[in-house]
């Protein structure tokens, strides 16, 4: 008896490996691309633009947290259609839809107009993104090869800002803002569109032949407390994140280092988030995902938490810095893979999107939370405060380990001693 998962480890599972390196190397560029254009070269586009329009950075910014809301509430139905029909229709459509959206964002005269391009943009990422992207490699990649692959796109798809913000610079200063967006919808229609078409079109879930097998429903997460204690995590973390990329050069220069200085530090976290993948995939083939996710999540806690009392001096930075942005870029490869070893592959991209819409919404709104508490309070307390979340966090992993270490006697106790558990029941057991 089989299902749509089975049936990816078998028959189909041969045909599809092979293409997997194709796959790969498809998705890596083309998320390269969409976070570079539709996320990162907001930042370099910010000032011109709000000149052009007459608008505050207030304002502009508005709109980019609309995007990231937007792309938030479409996590759950992107999910549904991932696990029904697969990521290459889905992620084809976001692709002309964020070429149609970038040339509609070069055109907009007012401020309603660059909200409503945003929409778009918020639907188009998440069509684009890391979500489909992973859900079409859980489809077609075995179980043993996943965290190679996942390495793979994020380690290539990390540099986006490194690539993107300097590119857009230069466009602006060649172009101007306007026709700099035009060049770079032109790159996501002239690649990302015939790659998603074309490099994605053998991605579609197998689906069970003869079976009476009942697909699981997803939502069955909701009743874990352990997918809550994950999701607790995830959100507090991703909130800590969006906090520290978004206030920390002004919290340096505060320390007293220049604007260069404290650029270049906080430059720093792009570079090292790579790193931290790394050390994450090698560290979980030793430990398992929860705990190396819940290590080094505390261990920027603590990092972050030296910043106001060594930061003052460079070197007091930089290794404060330096070991919070190993962390950086964890969640992005340990949030797949902790819901793959607890809930299995079957509805994969469903369970993403229930995790992915809080931690989203957390990541778009932290930021305007911590302006306004800075107002009130200052910038430390709200440091101390990101360095408290991040360490709650690593906790609340923790936490998950242990509540899956003592609900199995209870579990065994239920399973007759006679009959091996059969590959799915495998699955819907929590992570051991």
């Amino acid at each position: 008896m089989n299902h749509p998962a089975a049936a990816i480890a078998s028959g189909t599972g041969d045909r599809r490996n092979g293409q997997r390196r194709d796959v790969v190397a498809v998705l890596a560029i083309t998320t390269t691309i969409g976070y570079g254009v539709l996320y990162y070269a907001f930042s370099a586009l910010l000032a011109p633009m709000t000149h052009d329009l007459r608008i505050s950075t207030t304002t502009a910014t508005g709109a980019l947290t609309t995007a990231v809301l937007v792309s938030a509430a479409m996590a759950i139905p992107v999910g549904r259609w991932l696990d029904a029909r697969g990521g290459h229709g889905v992620m084809t459509a976001g692709s002309l839809v964020a070429t149609v959206a970038v040339l509609a964002w070069s055109q907009v005269q007012t401020p309603a107009q660059l909200y409503a391009v945003f929409v778009a943009i918020g639907a188009a990422s998440a069509m684009v993104l890391y979500q489909p992207a992973f859900a079409i490699l859980v489809a077609v990649t075995a179980p043993a090869k996943r965290g190679n692959a996942l390495l793979g796109i994020t380690l290539v798809a990390g540099f986006a800002s490194s690539i993107f913000i300097p590119l857009t610079g230069q466009l602006i200063h060649a172009y101007g803002w306007r026709n700099a967006l035009v060049v770079l919808a032109a790159v996501v229609a002239l690649i990302t569109v015939p790659l998603h078409a074309v490099g994605l079109r053998h991605t579609r879930p197998a689906t069970s032949t003869g079976t009476h097998h009942v697909p699981r429903s997803p939502t069955r997460v909701l009743r874990d407390a352990g997918f809550w204690l994950i999701a607790c995590a995830f959100i507090l973390h991703s909130a800590a994140l969006a906090v520290m990329a978004v206030h920390l050069v002004t919290y340096l220069t505060q320390l007293g280092h220049s604007p260069t200085v404290a650029a270049t530090l906080t430059g720093l976290l792009g570079l090292l988030s790579v790193t931290g993948r790394i050390i994450t995939t090698v560290a979980k083939r030793l430990l398992p995902i929860t705990l190396v996710a819940a290590g080094i999540i505390t261990l920027q806690g603590v990092a972050i938490a030296l910043l106001p009392f060594i930061g003052s001096t460079v070197t007091g930075a930089a290794i404060s810095l330096i070991l919070f942005g190993l962390g950086f870029g964890v969640a992005s490869i340990a949030t797949p893979a902790i819901l793959l070893d607890r809930y299995g592959d079957e509805g994969y991209a469903t369970i993403a999107g229930i995790l992915g819409t809080p931690t989203t919404i957390s990541r778009a709104t932290a930021p305007l939370a911590a302006a306004a508490l800075t107002a009130i309070t200052g910038y430390r307390p709200l440091i101390l405060g990101a360095a408290a979340a991040c360490i709650t966090a690593g906790l609340f992993l923790a936490l998950t380990r242990r509540r899956d270490h003592a609900a199995q006697p209870h579990h065994a106790a239920r399973t007759h001693p006679d009959k091996q558990a059969s590959p799915s029941s495998r699955a819907r057991t929590p992570e051991a």
